[in-house]
């Protein structure tokens, strides 16, 4: 199966609390005169045909970007693996790629890189490791891995690592890119 572009959608998780920035709703928090889903949108654009944000409020805010956003379907705010079982019944593609609202800096090849190594085994799951730590909301993901997710969500895990654990993980190695995979959490991030 050919993993490129046209078969892969690009999914923006912006649909968590934001508990440790008071509340506010990451992906429109201003970070150097921008909103943060602004850089993730502009980073993103080039490596994927489809783009969905996932967001669980503002939503006509989110829809003033031109893309198709959806709601997790599981209620209060269930974690990025709730946006990841959403977007998978809604993408028309073979794949999504999955990435967090408030990382501004995202790798301009994460697409690219995240499907050379899931080319060899379409089975399996694709993270982005930064050398030191696994960085799991940058993932590229099988549409039919849904059931097994569902499943998963349905037992009332959460982790996404232990739902990785049941697929076949593939690190990609980003330590080239460390920097990269910066998100702003904290006012103070925000602020620097």
């Amino acid at each position: 199966m050919t993993i490129n572009k046209d078969n892969i959608t690009a999914v923006i998780l912006a649909g968590g609390k934001g508990r440790r920035l008071g509340g506010q709703d990451k992906g429109l928090v201003e970070y150097k005169n921008k909103k943060l889903i602004e850089y993730v949108l502009e980073r993103i654009k080039p490596q994927v045909n489809t783009i969905l944000i996932n967001a669980n409020r503002n939503r006509s805010t989110y829809e003033q970007y031109g893309y198709s956003v959806i709601n997790d379907e599981l209620s209060d705010f269930q974690g990025p693996l709730a946006g990841f079982a959403t977007a998978m019944k809604v993408a028309k593609t073979d794949f999504i790629v999955t990435l967090p609202c408030d990382g501004p800096t995202l790798p301009k090849d994460l697409v690219s890189r995240l499907a050379n190594a899931l080319k060899e085994n379409s089975k399996g799951i694709a993270v982005a490791h930064d050398g030191e730590r696994l960085q799991p909301v940058y993932a590229l993901i099988p549409i039919k891995h849904i059931d097994s997710l569902e499943s998963y969500l349905e037992s009332g895990d959460r982790k996404i690592d232990l739902w990785y654990a049941q697929h076949n993980l593939i690190t990609v190695d980003f330590s080239d890119q460390k920097t990269a995979f910066f998100n702003i959490n904290t006012e103070q991030q925000r602020l620097d």
